[in-house]
């Protein structure tokens, strides 16, 4: 398919062309271009919105980096007839080109921050606050390794913590820390773009993660993302850290009780904090434990911020991935379950999350603690 340019997309008159993102929900979710329309790419034969676009518009398809966009055969009956292109660097590419234009970065770090301290405080400094309060998460004297991952969820965690510092409640020292696994030259490029628009100062050191798991057929995902935390543990510690902070917000946790339920056949939680088993003396924390992922996209979209949802070099080759290594097929299944239940049950999620500080053992058949399986006859 022939390519075309974002700059020259920007030049074509308004109303000439359709813009068709062929992504799937996992990465719409995290933004779109204006105007676009939603057709995943598998779903583009005999599509009735394709259909429905009138002849005379050039259709202009775009992925994620620009390859799978690029490989859509032109030919095919349902695009017969029609001018068809693919956009040059995909959705990346228009991030980047927007990022390029944006002159006064300043403003926009002052806009995303005040946006923190005045329009979001409720829905997002307060639950930070609260979750690092509740939870113990931050103590005199910690050095707080921020992991950055280039996602939303990671980006406002780095904000809320230069944010809370300010208010020297707890002295801490903060290093924002960000690991290359071997992204694309587009994927980091946005990663410190994006820092250097939010004044976060970045600490980036690579790895070789990417090659180890590409040739890794079963669970690539759940052994990339054991690796990551595992180099981010052992750098966190070189420089001097005590604990590691993870992005994972409260519809993170919801879902992973529910899927581990589904999924795994268990019952249990995404932890606010862990101590390391294979680090000594080194911590793990989830401060946006009671942060809404909707309030982080009303965020983002305010300050008109777009960021990677995935940078992996194999994201449109595969389903993308999440932080704990589970594929967003599987979380986007458990989101619409939640959405579907909550439909009728309008507290659905707030009771997910307490069934796990609500546990009866008098009425548990069998349960796991130290590596020790307990049985209720042992006791009956």
């Amino acid at each position: 398919m022939k390519e075309i340019t974002y700059e020259e997309l920007k030049a074509l008159p308004e109303g000439s062309y359709a813009l068709i993102d062929i992504r799937d929900e996992g990465l719409t979710a995290y933004g779109m271009m204006p105007g676009a329309i939603n057709i995943y790419i598998e779903d583009l034969e005999n599509n009735e919105k394709i259909a429905a676009i009138s002849k005379d518009k050039k259709l202009i398809f775009y992925c994620e980096v620009g390859r799978m966009s690029r490989d859509i055969d032109d030919e095919r009956p349902y695009l017969e007839g029609r001018d068809c292109y693919s956009l040059m660097d995909g959705y990346i590419g228009y991030v980047k080109a927007g990022m390029k234009s944006d002159v006064d970065k300043e403003a926009k770090k002052k806009k995303a921050e005040e946006s923190i301290q005045k329009k979001f405080h409720k829905q997002l400094f307060s639950p930070f606050a609260k979750a690092c309060k509740i939870y113990q998460l931050i103590q005199s004297g910690d050095h707080i390794a921020v992991c950055i991952s280039g996602g939303k969820d990671s980006m406002l965690m780095a904000k809320l913590f230069q944010e809370i510092k300010k208010h020297r409640q707890v002295e801490f020292d903060l290093t924002f820390l960000v690991m290359d696994p071997g992204y694309n030259k587009e994927n980091r490029e946005l990663i410190e773009s994006n820092a250097a628009a939010l004044g976060i100062p970045i600490t980036i050191f690579e790895s070789t993660i990417f090659d180890a798991v590409d040739t890794i057929d079963k669970n690539p995902c759940y052994l990339c993302a054991r690796m990551r935390r595992g180099y981010l543990y052992s750098r966190a510690q070189a420089l001097g850290c005590n604990k590691i902070a993870l992005g994972h917000h409260y519809d993170d946790v919801i879902e992973t009780i529910l899927m581990g339920m589904i999924h795994g056949a268990q019952i249990q939680t995404m932890m606010p904090k862990l101590h390391s088993t294979n680090f000594e003396g080194m911590e793990l924390i989830r401060p946006l434990y009671f942060v809404r992922e909707s309030d982080i996209c009303a965020w983002r979209d305010y300050n008109d911020l777009h960021f990677l949802q995935c940078a992996c070099h194999f994201t449109e080759t595969c389903s993308t991935c999440h932080e704990d290594g589970t594929t967003s097929s599987k979380r986007l299944e458990t989101k619409k379950l939640i959405a579907e239940l909550k439909k009728t049950n309008p507290y659905v999620e707030s009771n997910i999350f307490r069934s796990v500080e609500n546990v009866n053992l008098d009425t548990v058949i069998e349960y796991k603690q130290h590596g020790v399986r307990h049985n209720f006859l042992d006791e009956y």
